[in-house]
């Protein structure tokens, strides 16, 4: 699972985007030449609860302040699964202070928590349908937002994606610019997330499974990762860390104006949810019936949570 941090440039209507400026920068403004590696694209749909709907109250100004949403995102390089972002019940609709994000204004915070679910993307677009027309007078569908070709490059040990965000409904126009920046250098997140889907692929392997041996039998050379031996706080260490690296590099591209989503709320959760796993469980041999089940879902459900949360976070759009 790689950290990643995300900047959106917003444009007017009818005025240019800064992609060309980006794409400039990255030839002119770092010390490592940028390899074009390929192309990517990206579909987010924004849904929002219908306070007008609800029975009149003491608190329904609040709530129209804090609105509920529900969004549905699709990324070209997870292709296995959709993104799922839905706004948690709660009792209290205020939002503490660690649930505020830098990357978008005090109108836009959902009310309370958010839950992030993947799911089969042929699912995904069911349930995006669904919501919209039979919960239509509960669910509003507020915008889609596509990034229809956006470029791939290589730079160092970063990889960066950059394209122009084109809002397709209800109106078409241009919203701006965005930019993912991505660590692949070395990194405990990585390193968990790999070990994580090697115990997944054991348990669905009849031979290395019943053996109960090391993870290196199934074929894959972990560089000496020791779970035991990596706490929560290491995990939190190098999101930090890496954000930091994300930052200056966003930095020697001087780009103005920029709305930025890297350490946002929930961040990293999944990794951790890994971590106390790999640390208190072994893979256990399986059943044919239930390996044969195994080889047709996701391999990695979790791939990509952390940077769909933060393309969450920047098309809300203040909505």
């Amino acid at each position: 699972m790689p950290i990643t941090g995300v900047y959106f440039i917003p444009s007017n209507p009818n005025a240019s985007t800064v992609l060309a400026t980006v794409t400039e920068r990255l030839h002119t403004a770092l010390a490592d030449e940028p390899t074009l590696v390929g192309r990517w694209f990206l579909e987010h749909k924004l849904m929002r609860d219908t306070p007008s709907c609800l029975t009149a109250s003491a608190s329904s100004q609040q709530r129209q302040a804090q609105p509920r949403y529900m969004q549905f995102l699709s990324l070209s390089y997870h292709a296995n699964h959709g993104f799922i972002y839905t706004s948690e019940p709660t009792s209290n609709s205020a939002p503490s202070s660690s649930q505020a994000s830098s990357s978008s204004s005090p109108a836009a915070q959902p009310a309370g928590p958010m839950v992030m679910t993947t799911v089969p993307l042929a699912s995904s677009n069911a349930l995006f349908h669904h919501f919209g027309y039979a919960c239509q007078p509960f669910w509003c569908h507020r915008h889609t937002v596509t990034v229809p070709g956006g470029a791939v490059y290589d730079v160092g040990d970063f990889r960066v994606r950059v394209g122009d965000v084109r809002q397709t409904q209800p109106t078409a126009r241009v919203r701006g610019t965005v930019v993912e920046i991505e660590w692949r250098g070395p990194s405990l997140v990585g390193s968990i997330a790999a070990q994580t889907l090697v115990r997944k692929m054991k348990a669905s392997s009849p031979v290395v499974a019943a053996d109960g041996g090391d993870l290196d039998d199934a074929g894959m050379d972990m560089g000496g990762f020791f779970p035991e031996a990596v706490e929560e706080a290491d995990v939190d260490a190098e999101y930090a860390a890496s954000a930091a690296l994300i930052r200056e590099f966003w930095a020697r591209l001087g780009i103005e104006g920029a709305r930025e989503a890297i350490l946002v709320p929930d961040v990293g959760k999944e990794v951790k949810e890994q971590l106390r796993q790999l640390k208190g469980e072994r893979p256990q041999p399986v059943s044919d019936e239930k390996r044969e089940l195994q080889m047709d879902e996701d391999p990695d459900p979790a791939a990509g949570v952390d940077s769909a949360r933060q393309y969450m976070e920047i098309f809300r759009f203040n909505r």
